[in-house]
Protein backbone atom coordinates (compact mmCIF):
# COMPACT_ATOMS: atom_id res chain seq x y z
CA UNK A 1 0.00 0.00 0.00
CA UNK A 2 1.30 3.33 -0.63
CA UNK A 3 1.17 6.27 1.59
CA UNK A 4 -1.22 8.48 -0.89
CA UNK A 5 -1.36 11.46 1.48
CA UNK A 6 2.69 11.52 1.89
CA UNK A 7 3.12 11.35 -2.03
CA UNK A 8 0.97 14.22 -2.84
CA UNK A 9 3.02 16.16 -0.15
CA UNK A 10 6.02 15.79 -2.21
CA UNK A 11 4.31 17.31 -5.21
CA UNK A 12 3.64 21.64 -4.90
CA UNK A 13 1.46 21.51 -7.86
CA UNK A 14 -1.03 19.32 -6.59
CA UNK A 15 -2.41 21.46 -3.50
CA UNK A 16 -3.23 24.30 -5.76
CA UNK A 17 -6.91 25.31 -7.16
CA UNK A 18 -8.01 25.72 -10.87
CA UNK A 19 -10.59 28.10 -11.32
CA UNK A 20 -11.91 27.95 -7.89
CA UNK A 21 -11.95 23.99 -7.88
CA UNK A 22 -9.04 21.53 -6.51
CA UNK A 23 -6.61 20.65 -9.54
CA UNK A 24 -7.48 16.97 -10.38
CA UNK A 25 -4.21 16.35 -13.14
CA UNK A 26 -5.19 13.44 -15.45
CA UNK A 27 -2.52 14.64 -17.85
CA UNK A 28 -0.06 12.40 -16.98
CA UNK A 29 0.56 10.62 -20.37
CA UNK A 30 1.64 14.41 -21.77
CA UNK A 31 3.88 15.10 -18.95
CA UNK A 32 4.24 14.20 -14.89
CA UNK A 33 4.04 16.32 -12.28
CA UNK A 34 7.71 16.68 -10.72
CA UNK A 35 8.02 16.08 -6.72
CA UNK A 36 10.10 18.31 -4.82
CA UNK A 37 13.10 16.81 -4.79
CA UNK A 38 13.69 17.26 -8.29
CA UNK A 39 12.87 20.69 -8.30
CA UNK A 40 15.25 20.66 -5.27
CA UNK A 41 18.06 18.98 -7.28
CA UNK A 42 17.41 22.00 -10.06
CA UNK A 43 17.57 24.75 -7.84
CA UNK A 44 21.21 22.97 -6.06
CA UNK A 45 22.58 22.77 -9.46
CA UNK A 46 22.10 26.33 -10.05
CA UNK A 47 22.74 27.53 -6.55
CA UNK A 48 25.51 25.59 -5.74
CA UNK A 49 27.79 24.37 -8.78
CA UNK A 50 26.58 25.61 -12.31
CA UNK A 51 29.73 25.20 -14.45
CA UNK A 52 30.05 23.13 -17.63
CA UNK A 53 30.96 20.33 -17.64
CA UNK A 54 33.97 17.57 -19.15
CA UNK A 55 36.05 20.49 -20.23
CA UNK A 56 36.94 22.12 -17.10
CA UNK A 57 40.07 21.46 -14.24
CA UNK A 58 38.26 23.57 -12.01
CA UNK A 59 36.39 22.78 -8.97
CA UNK A 60 32.54 23.53 -10.06
CA UNK A 61 33.37 21.71 -13.25
CA UNK A 62 34.36 18.43 -12.03
CA UNK A 63 31.67 18.48 -9.25
CA UNK A 64 29.11 19.20 -12.02
CA UNK A 65 30.81 16.59 -14.22
CA UNK A 66 30.69 14.10 -11.64
CA UNK A 67 26.95 14.47 -10.87
CA UNK A 68 25.86 13.86 -14.57
CA UNK A 69 28.39 10.99 -14.71
CA UNK A 70 26.52 9.54 -11.68
CA UNK A 71 22.93 10.31 -13.08
CA UNK A 72 24.00 8.80 -16.30
CA UNK A 73 24.95 5.20 -13.96
CA UNK A 74 21.48 5.57 -12.62
CA UNK A 75 19.70 5.73 -15.72
CA UNK A 76 22.49 2.52 -16.83
CA UNK A 77 21.23 0.64 -13.93
CA UNK A 78 17.81 1.57 -13.99
CA UNK A 79 17.42 0.07 -17.22
CA UNK A 80 20.04 -2.92 -17.34
CA UNK A 81 22.24 -2.01 -19.62
CA UNK A 82 25.37 -3.62 -19.89
CA UNK A 83 27.61 -0.45 -20.07
CA UNK A 84 27.12 3.39 -18.87
CA UNK A 85 28.63 4.33 -22.08
CA UNK A 86 25.05 2.72 -23.57
CA UNK A 87 23.57 5.26 -22.21
CA UNK A 88 23.36 8.62 -24.87
CA UNK A 89 21.35 11.68 -22.95
CA UNK A 90 19.63 13.15 -25.25
CA UNK A 91 16.93 16.41 -25.44
CA UNK A 92 14.01 13.40 -24.92
CA UNK A 93 12.26 10.40 -26.64
CA UNK A 94 11.69 12.39 -29.78
CA UNK A 95 15.70 13.50 -30.30
CA UNK A 96 16.24 9.82 -29.69
CA UNK A 97 14.73 8.55 -32.42
CA UNK A 98 15.92 10.78 -35.17
CA UNK A 99 19.49 10.31 -34.02
CA UNK A 100 18.99 6.66 -34.99
CA UNK A 101 17.19 7.24 -37.95
CA UNK A 102 19.90 9.82 -39.27
CA UNK A 103 22.31 7.02 -38.64
CA UNK A 104 20.42 4.73 -40.34
CA UNK A 105 20.48 6.60 -43.41
CA UNK A 106 24.12 5.84 -43.95
CA UNK A 107 23.03 1.70 -43.71
CA UNK A 108 19.79 1.23 -45.68
CA UNK A 109 19.58 1.34 -49.33
CA UNK A 110 16.38 1.31 -52.42
CA UNK A 111 14.65 -1.78 -51.18
CA UNK A 112 15.25 -2.44 -47.56
CA UNK A 113 12.15 -2.72 -45.67
CA UNK A 114 11.79 -1.25 -42.36
CA UNK A 115 8.36 -1.58 -40.13
CA UNK A 116 6.24 0.12 -37.74
CA UNK A 117 3.00 -0.36 -35.56
CA UNK A 118 -0.19 1.44 -36.44
CA UNK A 119 -0.42 2.35 -32.67
CA UNK A 120 2.62 4.73 -32.81
CA UNK A 121 2.79 8.56 -31.98
CA UNK A 122 3.62 10.64 -34.99
CA UNK A 123 7.67 11.07 -33.66
CA UNK A 124 7.59 7.44 -34.39
CA UNK A 125 6.31 7.17 -37.73
CA UNK A 126 7.76 10.84 -39.09
CA UNK A 127 11.69 10.12 -39.31
CA UNK A 128 11.23 6.96 -40.70
CA UNK A 129 8.93 8.18 -43.58
CA UNK A 130 11.88 10.86 -44.03
CA UNK A 131 14.58 8.13 -44.02
CA UNK A 132 12.36 6.20 -46.63
CA UNK A 133 12.70 9.55 -48.46
CA UNK A 134 16.06 9.87 -47.97
CA UNK A 135 16.78 5.77 -48.76
CA UNK A 136 14.28 4.82 -51.25
CA UNK A 137 13.49 1.84 -48.09
CA UNK A 138 10.13 0.74 -48.16
CA UNK A 139 8.06 1.68 -44.73
CA UNK A 140 5.54 -1.31 -43.98
CA UNK A 141 2.82 -1.65 -40.96
CA UNK A 142 1.44 -3.66 -38.38
CA UNK A 143 -1.95 -3.64 -38.76
CA UNK A 144 -4.59 -3.05 -35.63
CA UNK A 145 -7.93 -4.46 -34.58
CA UNK A 146 -10.67 -2.59 -33.11
CA UNK A 147 -9.48 -3.32 -29.54
CA UNK A 148 -6.28 -1.77 -30.39
CA UNK A 149 -3.97 -4.43 -29.90
CA UNK A 150 -1.59 -5.50 -32.85
CA UNK A 151 -2.15 -8.17 -35.19
CA UNK A 152 0.78 -10.39 -34.43
CA UNK A 153 0.37 -13.21 -37.46
CA UNK A 154 0.38 -10.13 -39.85
CA UNK A 155 3.47 -8.96 -38.66
CA UNK A 156 5.27 -12.26 -38.91
CA UNK A 157 3.88 -11.97 -42.58
CA UNK A 158 5.46 -8.98 -42.66
CA UNK A 159 8.96 -9.68 -41.85
CA UNK A 160 11.46 -11.00 -44.65
CA UNK A 161 15.10 -11.18 -44.85
CA UNK A 162 15.28 -7.72 -46.48
CA UNK A 163 13.46 -6.31 -42.48
CA UNK A 164 16.42 -3.99 -41.52
CA UNK A 165 15.03 -1.95 -38.73
CA UNK A 166 11.64 -2.57 -36.66
CA UNK A 167 9.62 0.05 -34.14
CA UNK A 168 7.46 -0.05 -31.85
CA UNK A 169 5.84 1.50 -28.54
CA UNK A 170 6.42 -0.06 -25.54
CA UNK A 171 3.09 1.41 -24.18
CA UNK A 172 0.35 3.13 -26.74
CA UNK A 173 -0.41 6.96 -25.87
CA UNK A 174 -3.36 7.27 -27.17
CA UNK A 175 -4.97 3.95 -26.10
CA UNK A 176 -2.92 2.32 -23.09
CA UNK A 177 -2.54 -0.79 -25.01
CA UNK A 178 1.07 -2.46 -23.58
CA UNK A 179 2.77 -4.04 -26.80
CA UNK A 180 4.49 -7.75 -27.08
CA UNK A 181 7.67 -5.75 -27.06
CA UNK A 182 9.80 -8.78 -26.82
CA UNK A 183 7.70 -10.93 -29.58
CA UNK A 184 8.50 -8.63 -31.46
CA UNK A 185 12.36 -8.02 -30.47
CA UNK A 186 12.71 -11.98 -30.92
CA UNK A 187 11.15 -12.15 -34.41
CA UNK A 188 12.60 -9.25 -35.71
CA UNK A 189 15.72 -10.81 -34.64
CA UNK A 190 14.94 -13.93 -36.13
CA UNK A 191 15.41 -12.17 -39.69
CA UNK A 192 18.21 -10.21 -38.88
CA UNK A 193 16.42 -6.87 -38.51
CA UNK A 194 17.25 -4.60 -35.58
CA UNK A 195 14.51 -3.44 -32.71
CA UNK A 196 13.99 -0.08 -31.67
CA UNK A 197 11.12 0.61 -28.84
CA UNK A 198 9.62 3.77 -27.78
CA UNK A 199 9.09 3.52 -23.95
CA UNK A 200 8.01 6.97 -23.37
CA UNK A 201 4.50 5.76 -22.60
CA UNK A 202 5.80 2.92 -20.93
CA UNK A 203 8.72 3.98 -18.52
CA UNK A 204 6.55 5.92 -15.84
CA UNK A 205 4.62 2.47 -15.12
CA UNK A 206 7.41 -0.13 -16.11
CA UNK A 207 10.85 -0.53 -15.11
CA UNK A 208 12.55 -2.34 -18.72
CA UNK A 209 15.10 -4.57 -18.51
CA UNK A 210 17.08 -3.45 -21.62
CA UNK A 211 19.47 -6.74 -21.65
CA UNK A 212 16.42 -9.31 -20.34
CA UNK A 213 14.64 -7.81 -23.78
CA UNK A 214 17.75 -8.47 -25.97
CA UNK A 215 16.58 -4.98 -27.38
CA UNK A 216 19.02 -2.90 -29.64
CA UNK A 217 17.64 0.33 -29.28
CA UNK A 218 15.22 1.94 -26.35
CA UNK A 219 14.40 5.15 -25.90
CA UNK A 220 12.67 7.64 -23.11
CA UNK A 221 11.96 11.18 -21.84
CA UNK A 222 12.59 12.17 -18.24
CA UNK A 223 9.40 14.79 -17.85
CA UNK A 224 6.88 11.78 -18.24
CA UNK A 225 8.83 10.06 -15.43
CA UNK A 226 8.53 13.08 -12.66
CA UNK A 227 11.98 14.39 -14.19
CA UNK A 228 12.40 18.03 -15.96
CA UNK A 229 11.52 18.35 -19.70
CA UNK A 230 14.15 18.63 -22.58
CA UNK A 231 15.84 15.95 -21.42
CA UNK A 232 15.75 11.87 -22.31
CA UNK A 233 18.11 9.07 -23.21
CA UNK A 234 18.94 6.44 -25.89
CA UNK A 235 19.94 3.28 -24.82
CA UNK A 236 21.96 1.74 -27.73
CA UNK A 237 23.86 -2.04 -27.89
CA UNK A 238 27.35 -0.89 -28.01
CA UNK A 239 27.72 -2.84 -31.61
CA UNK A 240 25.22 -0.71 -32.97
CA UNK A 241 26.03 2.47 -31.31
CA UNK A 242 29.66 1.63 -32.54
CA UNK A 243 28.52 1.59 -36.36
CA UNK A 244 25.97 4.87 -36.40
CA UNK A 245 27.86 7.59 -37.84
CA UNK A 246 27.56 11.06 -35.10
CA UNK A 247 24.30 12.67 -35.32
CA UNK A 248 25.63 16.21 -34.89
CA UNK A 249 28.89 18.11 -35.43
CA UNK A 250 30.17 20.68 -32.37
CA UNK A 251 32.01 20.18 -28.99
CA UNK A 252 32.40 17.38 -27.08
CA UNK A 253 31.68 14.87 -29.82
CA UNK A 254 35.64 15.29 -31.29
CA UNK A 255 38.50 13.37 -30.63
CA UNK A 256 40.76 15.96 -32.91
CA UNK A 257 39.42 18.59 -35.41
CA UNK A 258 42.09 19.99 -37.95
CA UNK A 259 40.32 21.77 -41.23
CA UNK A 260 41.45 18.61 -43.22
CA UNK A 261 39.94 15.64 -41.09
CA UNK A 262 38.27 15.48 -38.03
CA UNK A 263 37.62 12.36 -35.74
CA UNK A 264 35.25 11.34 -33.48
CA UNK A 265 34.81 11.13 -29.59
CA UNK A 266 34.46 7.37 -28.18
CA UNK A 267 30.94 6.15 -26.42
CA UNK A 268 29.10 8.07 -25.43
CA UNK A 269 30.64 11.35 -26.29
CA UNK A 270 30.40 10.88 -29.69
CA UNK A 271 26.60 11.11 -29.95
CA UNK A 272 26.01 14.42 -27.59
CA UNK A 273 27.36 17.74 -29.01
CA UNK A 274 27.40 20.81 -27.36
CA UNK A 275 26.61 21.99 -23.82
CA UNK A 276 24.05 19.14 -22.43
CA UNK A 277 21.05 20.25 -20.16
CA UNK A 278 23.04 19.43 -17.20
CA UNK A 279 20.86 19.85 -14.53
CA UNK A 280 17.79 18.13 -16.31
CA UNK A 281 20.53 15.05 -16.58
CA UNK A 282 20.94 15.30 -12.84
CA UNK A 283 17.51 15.92 -11.74
CA UNK A 284 16.50 13.04 -14.13
CA UNK A 285 18.84 10.90 -12.20
CA UNK A 286 17.34 12.39 -8.98
CA UNK A 287 13.63 11.52 -10.40
CA UNK A 288 14.70 8.05 -10.99
CA UNK A 289 15.82 7.58 -7.32
CA UNK A 290 12.77 9.04 -6.27
CA UNK A 291 10.87 6.53 -8.64
CA UNK A 292 12.68 3.71 -7.44
CA UNK A 293 12.13 4.69 -3.92
CA UNK A 294 8.49 4.11 -3.86
CA UNK A 295 9.01 0.67 -6.41
CA UNK A 296 8.22 0.07 -9.49
CA UNK A 297 5.78 -2.79 -8.33
CA UNK A 298 3.70 -0.47 -5.64
CA UNK A 299 3.55 1.94 -8.63
CA UNK A 300 2.07 -0.88 -10.95
CA UNK A 301 -0.16 -2.28 -8.75
CA UNK A 302 -1.40 1.09 -7.57
CA UNK A 303 -1.76 2.28 -10.88
CA UNK A 304 -4.04 -0.83 -12.13
CA UNK A 305 -6.16 -0.05 -8.78
CA UNK A 306 -7.18 3.30 -10.30
CA UNK A 307 -7.63 2.05 -13.94
CA UNK A 308 -10.17 -0.73 -13.06
CA UNK A 309 -11.88 1.74 -11.09
CA UNK A 310 -12.13 4.77 -13.90
CA UNK A 311 -12.83 1.97 -16.35
CA UNK A 312 -16.04 0.68 -13.76
CA UNK A 313 -16.94 4.06 -13.49
CA UNK A 314 -17.32 5.43 -16.73
CA UNK A 315 -18.96 2.40 -18.18
CA UNK A 316 -21.64 3.00 -15.76
CA UNK A 317 -22.20 6.13 -17.58
CA UNK A 318 -24.52 6.33 -20.63
CA UNK A 319 -22.95 7.24 -24.35
CA UNK A 320 -19.46 6.39 -23.20
CA UNK A 321 -16.68 4.77 -25.81
CA UNK A 322 -14.14 3.45 -24.15
CA UNK A 323 -10.74 3.19 -26.98
CA UNK A 324 -8.16 0.34 -26.27
CA UNK A 325 -8.10 -2.93 -24.90
CA UNK A 326 -11.24 -4.26 -22.94
CA UNK A 327 -9.18 -6.82 -21.09
CA UNK A 328 -7.27 -3.99 -18.55
CA UNK A 329 -4.47 -6.30 -17.95
CA UNK A 330 -3.15 -5.28 -21.11
CA UNK A 331 -3.30 -1.57 -20.57
CA UNK A 332 -1.45 0.62 -18.64
CA UNK A 333 -3.01 3.68 -16.96
CA UNK A 334 -4.70 5.49 -19.68
CA UNK A 335 -8.35 5.77 -20.69
CA UNK A 336 -9.06 6.83 -23.89
CA UNK A 337 -12.88 7.86 -24.78
CA UNK A 338 -15.79 10.11 -25.59
CA UNK A 339 -19.26 10.43 -24.81
CA UNK A 340 -21.46 10.23 -27.41
CA UNK A 341 -22.07 12.96 -30.44
CA UNK A 342 -19.85 15.64 -28.22
CA UNK A 343 -16.55 16.60 -29.73
CA UNK A 344 -13.88 15.57 -27.46
CA UNK A 345 -12.72 19.32 -27.25
CA UNK A 346 -15.58 20.47 -26.00
CA UNK A 347 -15.79 17.97 -23.13
CA UNK A 348 -12.46 18.98 -22.65
CA UNK A 349 -13.11 23.00 -22.15
CA UNK A 350 -15.95 22.43 -19.70
CA UNK A 351 -14.59 20.25 -17.31
CA UNK A 352 -11.43 22.27 -17.23
CA UNK A 353 -13.69 24.96 -15.53
CA UNK A 354 -14.37 22.45 -12.49
CA UNK A 355 -10.98 22.01 -12.12
CA UNK A 356 -10.58 18.17 -14.19
CA UNK A 357 -7.22 18.46 -16.32
CA UNK A 358 -7.27 15.75 -19.01
CA UNK A 359 -5.83 15.39 -22.80
CA UNK A 360 -8.00 15.61 -25.71
CA UNK A 361 -7.47 15.41 -29.41
CA UNK A 362 -5.60 12.89 -31.60
CA UNK A 363 -2.52 12.72 -28.88
CA UNK A 364 -0.34 13.04 -31.84
CA UNK A 365 -1.69 9.42 -33.27
CA UNK A 366 -3.90 10.33 -36.09
CA UNK A 367 -3.55 6.65 -37.66
CA UNK A 368 -5.15 6.07 -34.53
CA UNK A 369 -8.18 8.14 -34.67
CA UNK A 370 -8.92 7.87 -38.33
CA UNK A 371 -9.36 3.94 -37.84
CA UNK A 372 -11.85 4.43 -35.26
CA UNK A 373 -13.29 7.28 -37.60
CA UNK A 374 -13.49 9.89 -34.71
CA UNK A 375 -11.61 13.17 -34.49
CA UNK A 376 -9.75 12.67 -30.95
CA UNK A 377 -10.48 11.42 -27.58
CA UNK A 378 -10.34 12.39 -24.45
CA UNK A 379 -7.58 10.94 -22.35
CA UNK A 380 -7.46 10.42 -18.93
CA UNK A 381 -3.92 9.26 -17.59
CA UNK A 382 -2.95 8.31 -14.06
CA UNK A 383 -0.22 8.14 -11.53
CA UNK A 384 0.70 6.97 -9.01
CA UNK A 385 0.07 9.98 -7.06
CA UNK A 386 -3.81 10.26 -8.12
CA UNK A 387 -6.85 9.05 -5.96
CA UNK A 388 -9.96 7.06 -6.53
CA UNK A 389 -11.58 10.71 -5.39
CA UNK A 390 -10.19 12.13 -7.91
CA UNK A 391 -11.96 9.86 -10.56
CA UNK A 392 -15.30 10.45 -8.72
CA UNK A 393 -14.92 14.11 -9.52
CA UNK A 394 -13.96 13.37 -13.42
CA UNK A 395 -17.16 11.54 -13.85
CA UNK A 396 -19.19 14.36 -11.81
CA UNK A 397 -17.96 17.11 -14.46
CA UNK A 398 -17.94 14.67 -17.35
CA UNK A 399 -21.77 14.31 -16.36
CA UNK A 400 -22.47 17.95 -16.13
CA UNK A 401 -21.08 18.54 -19.61
CA UNK A 402 -22.93 15.39 -20.78
CA UNK A 403 -26.08 17.74 -19.87
CA UNK A 404 -24.87 20.96 -21.34
CA UNK A 405 -23.73 19.76 -24.84
CA UNK A 406 -26.47 16.78 -25.42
Amino acid sequence: MLDIKKIRADFPILSQQINGKPLVYFDNGATSQKPQAVIDAIVDYYSRYNANIHRGVHSLSQIATDAYEQARTKIQHHFNAKHNYEIIFTSGTTESINLVANGFASLLKKGDEIIVSALEHHSNIVPWQMLCEHTGAILKVIPMNYDGELLMDEYEKLLSDKTKLVFCNHVSNALGTINPIKFIIDKAHEVGAAVLIDGAQACPHIKPDVQALDVDFYVASAHKMCGPTGVGMLYGKEEWLRKLPPYKGGGEMIATVTFEKTTYADLPHKFEAGTPHICGGIAYGVALDYLNGIGFDNIAAYENGLLEYGTGKLLEMDGIEIYGPKDLSKKASVISFNLTGIHPYDVGTIIDKLGIAVRTGHHCAQPIMDYYKIPGTIRASFAFYNTKEEIDSMIEALKKAQMMLS
